[in-house]
């Protein structure tokens, strides 16, 4: 195991007392047991403040998808009638630049409004059984360029992983979306870890971290050695629009995004982080 996994290991519970947690996603070893997405993420809270959380989260996942719904068929509209103007005007037409460029908006646009649908869990979804290994492994290359030369990635895979049924283009958007937000948290570089391992969860463990149900699972981890979070931060920060950036810096879509794909494919996700001390990201 990572130096960065172990160090929260050691840790054991947060200094409120709580265990941060593991994220669980459930395999194809114990069908019987497949788990569903629970009322909310772990961030160290108790289990009042969960679902306090958790209940916000939903009526946000409401008020995204309404948002969502009603901003894209606006963007269908514009983008329609951009690609119509488009294809009357000569490519001489001086026109054409202003167009083109409100189609580029229109799509960044577009964009946003397919991040606020997986928050809300309106994504169509295309489950297959799939071997995570396969899909970090592939990624790698492009998660180097991704993150710069100033950042080691160390990816650290169980040999014997079990299989997991999910749909992989958001399994890759999850990966994706946790190293850039680590990449993010260490401006002056440092270490991102990603791990994948079989999780035998008990009826102990699972009456600790609610909702999880006790089975076995399949975990990825995402964990850098960042500037970390606070409390305050860790109970926003699957918030849609929530960032701690600088203006311009961020949509505060990523881990939103993140943590509406875990809920629709009937996973968890927890999250461990002191400020000052690095983040773990469990799926």
């Amino acid at each position: 195991m990572n130096d960065a996994l172990e160090q929260e290991d050691r840790r054991g519970d947060g200094p409120d007392g709580h265990d941060r947690g593991v994220t669980v996603m459930p395999t194809r070893r114990s069908p019987k047991r497949r788990a569903r997405a629970g009322p909310g993420p772990s961030t160290g809270t108790t289990h009042a403040e969960q679902v306090q959380l958790a209940q916000r989260m939903e009526t946000m996942g409401r008020l995204a998808s309404g948002l969502a719904h009603d901003f894209n068929n606006l963007l269908t509209a514009i983008l329609g009638q951009c690609d119509i103007l488009l294809r009357r005007l000569p490519e001489a037409e001086p026109a054409r630049k202003g167009i083109e460029e409100i189609r580029i908006a229109g799509e960044r646009a577009a964009g946003l409004t397919r991040q606020l649908l997986a928050y809300s869990r309106r994504q169509v979804l295309k489950p297959q059984v799939i071997d995570l290994n396969s899909s970090v492994t592939s990624m790698v290359p492009m998660l180097r360029r991704l993150i710069g030369e100033n950042i080691d990635l160390n990816p650290t895979l169980q040999t014997d992983l079990g299989h997991v049924e999910a749909d992989p283009s958001q399994i890759e958007q999850i990966i994706m979306n946790l190293v850039v937000n680590a990449r993010d948290s260490m401006p002056r570089g440092g270490r991102v870890v990603v791990e994948t391992s079989n999780a035998d969860l008990d009826e102990t463990f699972a009456k600790r971290h609610v909702p999880t149900r006790p089975g076995s699972y399949v975990m990825l981890a995402v964990s850098d050695t960042g500037v970390g979070m606070n409390k305050a931060t860790l109970a926003r920060i699957f918030e849609p629009f929530f960032t701690t950036k600088q203006l311009g810096k961020g949509t505060g879509l990523g881990l939103a995004t993140v943590y509406g794909i875990v809920k629709q494919s009937d996973g968890y996700i927890w999250v461990y982080s002191e400020s000052g001390m690095g983040s773990t990201f469990k799926v």
